[in-house]
């Protein structure tokens, strides 16, 4: 992709960086897709009442706390120890002196808890995918992407110094054709397990199957996975690493990667967004790690169980907490979104380019810590709105290419 792609009508090479911030901003705002931080305020029960913008009793229907654990006792708790005993930063990257024992608790109980060998922290998602695609993703090798992975997947796979071949969404028979032409290359397939912007689930066990075939190693990015499926069985025998988030279901901030020793030990060594940034501050990796906790015991099945049940109610059988309402423009996506709060909902407008064109949606995301009562009267002003979720109302992305 050139660099023409990037440059706004009427650009001109001579303008001064001040003139191009404001011509790029003017631009943003002429279109109707000018954004800028809402001020939310939640009233420490999960995140998900507040006051948003001055006003009260909001219920927000917007938040990836999907447990509601960011305010759990026990979670709190543990952080505030963390911050008494080690401060609140790491001062240092892992590898020089930002290393504590804490960090090193979680990634052995996320090893475990992902069934794997072994487990490496990031300070983000995003970083985890950078790491990953960059440190495989090179040397000749092929990568094969959804055309609807998360940014983090798209970024990385731009990074890394690989051929890039996106296959349609949840098409493992197109994933098996590319990579019935990729000869004897080293193939990554990388997919989002649950995706973000529409909630519904890769084809994991057909993708698992043709990774195994074609001999490709396969990396998951698990972020929004809390409702399954569940991919013990599925990964047996398959060479996968698993990514994942501490900053959703466990109520923290981070990103982590699981995998065979070998493939973590690697990243250690390799990972640019791993070895040259401080490491996550030890509160929030006390944090994660007291979830953790919640989310394996009878407590986090109870969770669970709840988030399941308020799916339900609003969509009974959908795969994931997160359901897309497809309308089409941004005007009516956004005029949507302003009718719910004046009812007192916050459910967000996404446009692109977080979605394609003409794709702009409600993005309505359910956690255990919603009322029973608070989710259907959402599902009576989503009909008053003349809107309703579908898992298959999603729009096609146009594919990334493979010079891009």
């Amino acid at each position: 992709m050139s660099n023409a792609a990037f440059e706004p009508l009427g650009y001109s090479p001579r303008e001064s960086w001040s003139d191009y911030a404001e011509h790029e901003c003017a631009a943003i705002s002429s279109r109707g897709a000018w954004r800028s931080p809402r001020s939310f305020d939640p009233d420490g029960s999960g995140g998900s009442f507040g006051t948003l913008d001055g006003r009260d009793g909001v219920v927000a229907f917007a938040s990836n706390d999907y447990l509601g654990l960011t305010t759990h006792p026990a979670v709190t708790r543990a952080a505030h120890e963390a911050i008494e005993r080690w401060g609140t930063g790491s001062g240092a990257s892992r590898l020089v002196t930002g290393s504590r024992p804490v960090h090193h608790e979680l990634e052995a109980e996320l090893a475990l808890w992902k069934s794997q060998e072994r487990s490496i922290l990031f300070p983000t998602g995003f970083a985890a995918n950078l790491g990953v695609l960059t440190t495989f993703g090179h040397g000749g090798a092929l990568i094969c992407s959804d055309e609807l992975n998360h940014a983090s997947i798209v970024d990385g796979a731009r990074l890394a110094r690989a051929e890039v071949a996106v296959y349609r969404h949840a098409d493992a028979g197109h994933l098996a054709a590319i990579l019935a032409r990729a000869g004897r290359r080293r193939v990554i397939v990388v997919t989002d397990l649950v995706f973000s912007m529409d909630g519904d689930s890769a084809p994991v066990e057909a993708i698992a199957e043709t990774c195994v075939r074609h001999g490709a190693l396969l990396v998951v990015d698990e972020a929004h996975s809390l409702l399954g499926p569940d991919l013990e069985q599925v990964l047996e025998g398959v060479e996968a690493l698993r990514v994942g988030t501490l900053s959703k279901t466990l109520g923290s901030v981070g990103g982590f990667v699981s995998g065979p020793r070998r493939f973590v030990e690697l990243l250690e060594n390799r990972a640019r967004s791993y070895i040259f940034t401080t490491a996550l501050p030890p509160g929030d990796a006390a944090a994660a790690l007291a979830a953790l906790g919640v989310i394996r015991s009878s407590e986090g099945a109870r969770l669970v169980a709840r988030l399941r049940a308020n799916v339900d109610t609003l969509e009974p059988g959908h795969p994931s907490p997160i359901l897309p309402v497809v309308l089409g423009s941004e005007e009516a996506a956004l005029a949507a979104s302003a009718q719910l709060l004046r009812a007192g909902l916050w459910v967000p407008a996404i446009r692109p380019p977080s979605v394609p064109q003409g794709s702009s949606r409600l993005r309505v995301t359910l956690s255990a810590s919603h009322e029973e009562k608070d989710v259907k009267r959402l599902a009576e002003e989503l009909d008053r709105v003349g809107a309703r979720p579908s898992s298959t109302s999603w729009v096609s992305a146009r594919p990334i290419s493979s010079s891009s």
